[in-house]
């Protein structure tokens, strides 16, 4: 007996074989059709992309197609390709417009050439595949464009601090970006917190404006509540945009400033350049006294001097300044700076004073003439006056040597070192470079002093008679005093150099048994006296005789010569030795010839060739001698 649901397992393996038969039959059928397209692509405007559609397996017949979905949702074909063995045909229907058009490449992807915006769209990709089914994918495309620098507008006009609401700052634009960019605010490098809400603090509106080309343009305006410390602030914005692949960048605008009402708190007023850090002015500089308060815009200033407690208006701007040019002592006294500013609250002081001190120092006056004459070991007392202000102090020098501070120069027991210029100099010790001076020459008048280079004695003890010796004097008074000596031969008086008012003259002379005996004396003289000093030389020996030295040193020189002219006579001889023996006359040997010269011997010459009558050549009768 067979099981109630056989016949039912029966259809179902008969179904199976016949889906085997028609598998076998029509490979293509055996796997359902599927695309590889990325749903997401991104370019930067004006470059090209290529948007993928590829079918997944193998497929020996499809059609490939491209849609584009608008606004509205419709779908316009843009192109299609159908694969026909290997080759795909491909076929452009509808390029709506685009420049350059939309390009299909051989492989069945989607080329759009310079991305605009208006090509971010979302395409859509349909394969058909006959058995194998129909597929379809989306690719959406986005388009970034780099916005343009940023601008910012501030606000021009004077804003005042003492507003309660919130006031228009600036206005910022970025513009021909995509997607919208972003605007911040900065103030002094710090991002302001603002709201998009209207409030009295502070808040910025926003408004976006797509252009014909597509891009878009922000502009964002900030609004403040402004203070004080705003008036030296910095501030910018910045726009931040989007780039591919998840990237970001921004673009700062450039700083502005802004010019801010606000009443005056401080005023401050003072002297200005040159000025002493006392305070004192000198007479006849260009004196400025300065006022400043802190308000903006600056205030209206009144320049005044107090006399007699009435204000006297000396001027009246917008800088602050009063300018005193070759200020005199007559100037001295109280100034005052007066701001005109009404905005400021009651409690300000908006008067300052100051005191103006100028100082001056007139010429120095001596109680004593340019030249002081006085007499030797006398004394005397210089006053040196003065009037300035503040109190002048005062010192005497000579010859750079401090010599006392005071007004008062005492002289005692002068002598002639203390000739020379003498000067008193009077300064300001709190306004160090106003200062005077004024001098005298001190003359002192006297004999004169006499001062001698002593003879040095000899070595010996003695001087010879004929020693050569140079005697100098010096001496110094006034009038300049005159040198003699007792004996001429002495040098004009000259400066000493070196040594002020020293004069000094010298002789040169050669001692003898007379200086021995008198001396030789120097005298200084002028109208006042003279001095006198004798120079003396002690024993001077006398000069040892030459007598006997002279005739030795002739005999020496006569017989050098007598030598000279007998070697000379024996060179002439020929023949024979240099001395000959003969016989004295009267005592020949018989048959000996007697020996003659030619020519005639003179007795001269006889009797400088022989020896004298003492000479031990002489013999007796028929003695020999011999002839040189």
């Amino acid at each position: 007996m067979e099981p109630p649901d056989a016949p039912a397992q029966a259809r179902g393996a008969l179904r199976l074989l016949l889906l085997a038969v028609l598998l076998a039959a029509y490979p293509d059928a055996q796997a359902e059709v599927r695309l590889s397209v990325p749903p997401l692509v991104e370019v930067m405007r004006g470059k090209s992309v290529i948007l993928d559609c590829t079918p997944t397996g193998t497929h020996d017949h499809y059609m490939l197609e491209w849609f584009l979905t608008d606004r509205s949702g419709a779908r316009p074909r843009l192109a299609s390709a159908e694969m026909q063995g290997s080759e795909l045909q491909v076929t452009m229907h509808d390029t709506r417009g685009r420049s350059p058009p939309y390009q299909l490449d051989s492989q069945g992807r989607l080329v759009l050439a310079e991305a605009q915006v208006g090509d971010e769209r979302d395409y859509v990709c349909v394969v058909r595949a006959g058995a194998a089914g129909t597929a379809e994918a989306t690719a959406r495309l986005n388009v970034f464009a780099k916005p343009e620098a940023t601008e910012v507008s501030p606000n021009k006009g004077t804003l005042s601090v003492m507003e309660d609401f919130a006031q228009e700052i600036a206005i910022c634009n970025s513009r021909n970006g995509n997607p919208a960019p972003k605007i911040t605010w900065y103030r002094n490098g710090q991002r302001l917190e603002v709201p998009v809400e209207m409030n009295s603090e502070g808040y910025m509106t926003s408004r976006t404006v797509r252009e014909a080309s597509g891009l878009l343009s922000l502009t964002s305006t900030l609004y403040l509540r402004l203070h004080k410390d705003d008036r030296d602030a910095s501030f910018h914005c910045t726009a931040h945009y989007s780039l591919p692949e998840g990237r970001h960048g921004h673009l700062d605008s450039p700083t502005f400033h802004l010019t801010l009402h606000y009443p005056t708190e401080h005023v401050q007023f003072w002297v200005g350049s040159p000025s002493t850090p006392a305070g004192w002015v000198r007479e006849g500089d260009t004196v400025q006294l300065l006022c400043r308060g802190d308000g903006s815009p600056s205030p209206e200033y009144t320049l005044f001097r107090l006399q007699d407690e009435q204000e006297e208006v000396l001027n009246v701007n917008l800088e602050g300044n009063l300018t005193l040019e070759g200020v005199t002592r007559g100037q001295s006294g109280t100034y005052g700076c007066r701001v005109e500013d009404y905005d400021a609250a009651d409690d300000v002081q908006l008067s300052k004073t100051l005191e103006l001190r100028v100082a001056y120092l007139d010429p120095l006056e001596l109680s004593e003439g340019k030249v002081l004459s006085l007499p030797l070991n006398s004394s005397a007392v210089v006053n040196c006056s003065v009037h300035g202000l503040p109190t002048p102090a005062q010192r005497w020098t000579k010859d750079s040597t401090p010599l006392g501070d005071g007004p008062m120069l005492s002289l005692s027991s002068i002598t002639f070192d203390s000739n020379g210029t003498y000067i008193c100099e009077a300064s300001l010790p709190t306004v160090p470079v106003l200062s005077r001076t004024q001098n005298f020459t001190l003359l002192v008048q006297g004999s004169p002093e006499l001062r001698t280079a002593e003879i040095e004695p000899k070595a010996d003890g003695s001087w010879r008679e004929g020693d050569e010796v140079t005697l100098i004097c010096s001496a110094r008074g006034h009038p300049d005093p005159k040198l003699s000596w007792s004996q001429l031969g002495g040098s004009p008086a000259e400066p000493i150099p070196g040594r002020q008012g020293w004069v000094s003259s010298s002789l040169t002379l050669k001692v003898t048994s007379a200086l021995s005996r008198d001396g030789i004396s120097c005298e200084a003289s002028n109208p006042h006296g003279n001095k006198r000093h004798v120079f003396h030389f002690g024993t001077v020996s006398p000069q040892t005789s030459q007598a006997g030295v002279a005739v030795m040193a002739v005999a020496v020189s006569v017989g050098l010569l007598l030598l000279v002219v007998a070697v000379f006579y024996c060179m002439r001889r020929k023949g024979g030795p240099c001395c000959r023996r003969r016989r004295e006359k009267g005592a020949l040997p018989p048959g000996e010839p007697e020996l003659s010269h030619s020519g005639s011997e003179q007795p001269e010459q006889t009797g400088l060739l022989m020896g004298g009558a003492s000479g031990g050549a002489r013999g007796g009768i028929g003695g020999f001698r011999d002839e040189c």
